[in-house]
């Protein structure tokens, strides 16, 4: 590989972690709310209110069921607006961050519901408000779920990033694509796939790691 690409690959490596941590950032702020107010409002939750848990799921769902090359191109004009240019790596996070923000709100449900209903009703009885809830048992119990689902969406984001490149956001999968698919360059494709594993590998350890610490205080 001559320097030249060597540097593309650098540089296109700091565009998929920006990409990725940007966009991740963005969906943990707006996704565990949007978690919360899932379980919250269910049947049996602590402010359960069916028509804003339908409406919020089928929202939810409707993004979810969506292919995210299709939500992508279909963002475009969101993207604009927004960033005022929908091509590049700042550009990208905006249909990264609003793909990854159902999906975490999901992956968030999932551990928010799995927590012992009892200690829900141990604060309640002590007088405890949906506030105190939230932030005493809620979250607190699930957290090592929340950060293990985090984790999961961030490796999802680094995929998806890669798909990105396809119109043009930078990063690695745009570098496989302009000069390890479309220029035939078998070694600018390998050294992708060899840059991204660790990438991978890295980030789900770390998250592993951190999810075990906090679930054994």
């Amino acid at each position: 590989m001559s320097p030249i690409l060597f540097e593309l690959l650098l540089k296109s490596l700091w565009e998929t972690v920006a990409m990725t941590l940007a966009s991740g950032a963005i969906s943990f702020v707006a996704g565990l709310p949007l978690g919360l107010a899932l379980v919250a409002t269910a049947k049996g939750g602590i402010a359960e209110n069916p028509w804003i848990n339908g409406i919020l799921g089928s929202v939810v769902n409707a993004f979810r069921s969506v292919p995210f090359i299709i939500l992508l191109v279909a963002l475009i004009p969101v993207t604009r607006l927004i960033v005022g240019t929908a091509l590049g790596t700042w550009a990208a996070i905006v249909p990264l961050a609003i793909a990854a923000t159902p999906y975490y709100a999901r992956i968030a449900e999932v551990s928010l519901r799995e927590i012992d209903r009892g200690l829900i009703d141990a604060v309640r009885a002590m007088g405890g408000n949906r506030w105190t809830i939230v932030r005493e048992v809620l979250v607190p119990e699930a957290l090592p779920g929340l950060v293990a689902g985090f984790t999961v969406t961030l490796v999802t984001l680094v995929g998806a990033s890669a798909m990105a490149g396809a119109i043009g956001a930078g990063g690695l999968g745009d570098l496989a694509i302009r000069y390890g698919y479309q220029r035939f360059e078998t070694a600018v494709m390998m050294a992708v796939v060899v840059v991204l594993t660790p990438l991978v590998c890295g980030i789900q350890g770390a998250g592993d790691r951190f999810a075990a610490r906090i679930e054994r205080r």
